[in-house]
Formats: structure tokens, C-alpha cells, sequence
């Protein structure tokens, strides 16, 4: 009887997955016309005054059968008159999540505006009205911009016989950006425009596999260059768990960095020779420590927590209790404790009042998130809708958590031998460099940033075949959005700046 049962459930639960499967399947949803608003500006980038064309529009990518499956949405800025196309550049620019629209980088960094929060991270960015200001530190001088909303993100989503599945994973997303990319130069005649792409965190990992996937199908287009921004192309190194030794090695620069930030641990030094003289200990003591494990004596454990107190500035004996590894969530929580605060993920520098003070980890979420989050939503929904006259009947979704649950990390084909592993599309990086020698990759690193630390990114790009002398490291004092800390803009800017005129 039992055995009964059981072959019945089975049957249930397969007919409900085929069940769900066929439906995905057979449901075919509208194709409507799709949108453009075109709208012309000027403006003062680089000190020259530019005149430009904004084209929001939707882009509607096909399958192998010619049917439309997806509607991409994006959003240019052209320089009028363009000029030599072989001479004007074209960047294109995405966030990350899996799940994030542009609007980060848009409302933030590349757009011909910007939203305004505070530099110092010490104020919410609270209730309407925000600044929405003119980007003096713009690029719109020397590059047109390409914003762009991978399916599900922004306006983006699937049409006709299109299926979310075939988007949402890794090597589906680049694929269909990849496409994106290719028809919108060929639509905009820029064959010969020299190209980059510019990704910030899981954009990064979404930039090295565009790279690669940009190099086959017949149509190989070769990149000029590569903006990352908190990269991750490896997460090994940013993932924070148990028994990750990496993890370990590559968060604890930051977390003195940002126990220094706090003043509590460091003062007396700059913070420059503080983060090196952390760089050195790990090198040549708590590398080998840890893959020493429970081999080492009572006196070296002591003489560890006693160095990773004045790094972290955390107490010895909480150290010890932690085995010598220390989880960033709990860091969180630990470093401002004898305040009641919890510190951001994103950037360090923020800092949150949260009601349980003896929770594990923050448990109202990222202070460095959510308390900037709501004034670039409704900087780019007003944007939209004043400057760049766009109306559309559906929302923007700056954010789709639907997204992340359901993401296909799997590398290779079904039916395919695999076994999960951390993501790596650093070997993707190398091995397009070597094969395009002229591509060169910029990669910006903040010091507070503790979901992708900058020890990770030298970590990450001293191996893997990356070609190093082609690579550009640069640093800055504030978290993974770095722009959001003004002084921070400024550099981000001109170092981008001087990496597209390759000074």
C-alpha cells in the first residue's frame, strides 16, 4: 500500500510538472507594435557643449524561426550630428542582480542626469522630492551611451512564444544580450565604432560572458575595452560562508578598511597603509593559517586573534569564539555594536538603527540599499516622463526578486554531465584578451564595498590567464556603488574618461 502511494505521488508531481511545463509552452503572449520616443537635448560634458538624440524605444529580438520572443528595452544617447563613426565610440551599460535594471548606473554615473543622495552616507534619502541635477562629469563627449534592461528588468519582458527560462541564466542572458548588442549596431550602422561595455557587479560576470559569446555565431565583434565596476567574476571570493577559505582571505582587507572608516581599528595610519600592511598579513600569515586548520597551537591561534582584533577591530575573545573566521553578515552586525548599528553591505560607510541589536546579521536589510533605493526610482520614473516624454502603460521595474529565485547558474547544456560549482567567468576574460590583443579592461574597486571587496578583484585578476598588462586597477573610498560618494563620481569619471582615451 505504502509502495502505492508512493508511485502515486510521483505521478501527481510529474504530471504537475508537465503540466506547468506544457502551459508555459502553449501560452502565447501578445506581440504589440513596438514603442520609440525620440527626443533631442544639449548639454556640457567635458567641458564641450554636445548635441544629442535620446531614443528609448523597444527592441524586439526574434528566434531561430523568426518569431519575436522578447522585447528588449534600452535607451541611447547619440551625439547629432554623429560624425565618423569610426572615430565616435559606443558604450554599452548594464547593472546586474541577476534581476537589476540600469537605472544605477543611468541615474547615477553615465546619464546626462544624475540623482542627488547624500555623499557622506549619514542621511536616508527619505520622501519626495529628490535632486535630479545635470551630470557636469558626463562622457557624452567622447562616447554614446547604451543603457540596457536585460528580459524582466526595467520594461523588458517576453513576447509571443518567448519563455523567461530561455533568458534567465547565466549563459541565456549573454546570449540575448549578445543579440541585443549586434542588432543595435548593425540598426545604428556602427560596425566600425569602436565598442565597450560597461557592467557593474553581476554586470561584470554578464560583460566577460558577452565578450566571449560576442566573439562566435558568425558575426565575431571585437570589443575595445571593458568598464567593471565591483567586479565578480569569480564568486569564490565573494561569497561569505562556512568553509570558504577564500572568502576569508579575500573579505578581511575590507573589513579593516571599514573598521578604520568607523575608527575602530587603524588610527594613526592612513588608510592606504593601513589596507597593505592587512594585504601582507594575509600573503604571509593567515593564508597558510587557515589551510593549517585545527593543526595550529594554542599560542599561534592567540597570536592570530590578537592581529585579526587590530584589523577588524572586533574583540579578541569574539574572534576566538569564531574559530578565526569571521562571516561578513555578522561583522555587520558586531563592528558598530556598542551603538545599536548595523553597517551596509553595499558600502560600509552606511550605517542602520535597526529593533533586534542581537541578531546575527541585519535583519531590515542593507541600509546602504534601502536608503538610497526609493530617490533613484523615482528619479528615473520622473526622468522618463519629463525629459524623455516616455509613456508606457506598464511599470519599470527597477528590480525583480522573481528573477533570482528562478536563475540558471548551469554552464552547460541539459543533458550534459555537470556539478554546480561557484561561478567563474574569469577564464572567459582571459582567453578574449589573448585572442583580442587590442581589448583592455578598467576595473574599479571600492574600499567599503562588502558584497564585492577589492581584495577579491586582485585576487580574482593576478590568474586565470588575464592579461595583466592590459588591465587597470583603480581604487576609491566609498562601497560597490562608489558614485554615490561625490568626491568618488569625480575620480570614477575622469579615470573612465582617461581609459577611453587610452592616457
Amino acid at each position: 500500500m505504502i509502495k502505492n502511494v508512493g508511485i502515486l505521488m510521483l505521478l501527481l508531481v510529474a504530471n504537475g510538472v508537465f503540466a506547468q511545463e506544457m502551459e508555459e509552452k502553449e501560452t502565447v503572449k501578445p506581440i504589440p507594435k513596438p514603442v520609440s520616443f525620440v527626443t533631442s537635448h544639449q548639454g556640457i560634458f567635458g567641458g564641450k557643449t554636445i548635441s544629442y538624440k535620446a531614443r528609448a524605444k523597444e527592441t524586439y529580438l526574434t528566434n531561430e524561426a523568426g518569431d519575436s520572443v522578447a522585447s528588449f528595452w534600452s535607451v541611447a544617447y547619440i551625439k547629432n550630428p554623429v560624425g565618423d563613426v569610426a572615430k565616435r565610440p559606443v558604450t554599452f551599460v548594464f547593472n546586474g542582480g541577476p534581476g537589476s535594471a540600469s537605472v544605477w548606473l543611468h541615474m547615477g554615473l553615465f546619464g546626462p542626469k544624475i540623482v542627488k543622495v547624500d555623499s557622506d552616507a549619514k542621511e536616508d534619502d527619505g520622501a519626495a522630492p529628490y535632486d535630479l541635477v545635470n551630470n557636469e562629469y558626463g562622457l557624452l563627449d567622447l562616447t554614446d551611451l547604451v543603457f540596457i534592461d536585460p528580459v524582466g528588468t526595467g520594461y523588458s519582458r517576453v513576447i509571443g512564444k518567448g519563455r523567461e527560462k530561455d533568458y534567465w541564466g547565466l549563459n541565456e542572458d549573454a546570449k540575448s544580450v549578445t543579440q541585443f548588442i549586434r542588432l543595435w549596431v548593425t540598426e545604428n550602422e556602427r560596425w566600425f565604432s569602436p565598442k565597450y561595455l560597461a557592467g557593474e557587479s553581476f554586470g561584470t560576470t554578464r560583460a566577460a560572458a558577452v565578450g566571449k559569446e560576442l566573439e562566435g555565431s558568425g558575426q565575431n565583434m571585437a570589443l575595445n575595452g571593458m568598464i567593471l565596476i565591483s567586479q565578480a567574476l569569480d564568486y569564490d571570493g565573494s561569497t561569505s560562508i562556512h568553509d570558504n577559505i577564500t572568502s576569508y582571505l579575500t573579505y578581511l582587507p575590507s573589513m579593516a578598511a571599514t573598521a578604520w572608516y568607523h575608527k575602530k581599528a587603524g588610527q594613526g595610519k592612513t588608510l592606504e597603509a593601513f589596507i597593505e600592511e592587512c594585504r601582507q598579513f594575509v600573503y604571509s600569515t593567515y593564508a597558510p593559517a587557515l589551510y593549517r586548520g585545527n593543526l595550529l597551537s594554542k599560542s599561534e591561534r592567540e597570536a592570530l586573534a590578537t592581529k585579526l582584533a587590530y584589523f577588524t577591530g572586533l574583540d579578541k575573545a569574539y574572534i576566538l569564539q569564531s574559530d578565526l573566521r569571521i562571516l561578513m553578515g555578522r561583522f555587520q552586525k558586531k563592528l558598530l555594536e556598542d551603538k545599536g548599528l548595523a553597517i551596509g553591505r553595499l558600502d560600509g560607510r552606511f550605517m542602520g538603527d535597526e529593533a533586534d541589536d542581537v541578531s546575527e546579521r541585519p535583519h531590515l536589510g542593507d541600509p546602504a540599499s534601502y536608503q538610497i533605493g526609493a530617490a533613484y526610482t523615482a528619479a528615473l520614473n520622473h526622468y522618463y516622463a519629463s525629459v524623455l516624454k516616455v509613456k508606457m502603460s506598464r511599470p519599470y521595474l527597477t528590480s525583480n526578486r522573481k528573477i533570482g529565485s528562478k536563475w540558471r547558474w548551469r554552464t552547460v547544456p541539459d543533458g550534459s554531465y555537470w556539478e554546480p560549482t561557484p561561478v567563474n567567468v574569469s577564464r572567459h576574460l582571459g582567453e578574449t584578451m589573448r585572442r583580442n590583443t587590442d581589448m583592455r579592461v578598467l576595473v574599479a574597486s571600492g574600499y567599503y564595498d562588502l558584497i564585492t571587496p577589492f581584495f577579491d578583484a586582485e585576487y580574482t585578476f593576478a590568474r586565470n590567464g588575464i592579461v595583466k598588462d592590459r588591465v587597470q586597477m583603480t581604487y576609491y573610498e566609498a562601497g560597490h556603488m562608489m558614485y554615490v560618494h561625490e568626491p568618488d563620481l569625480v575620480k570614477l569619471s575622469k579615470d573612465i574618461r582617461n581609459f577611453l582615451s587610452n592616457e
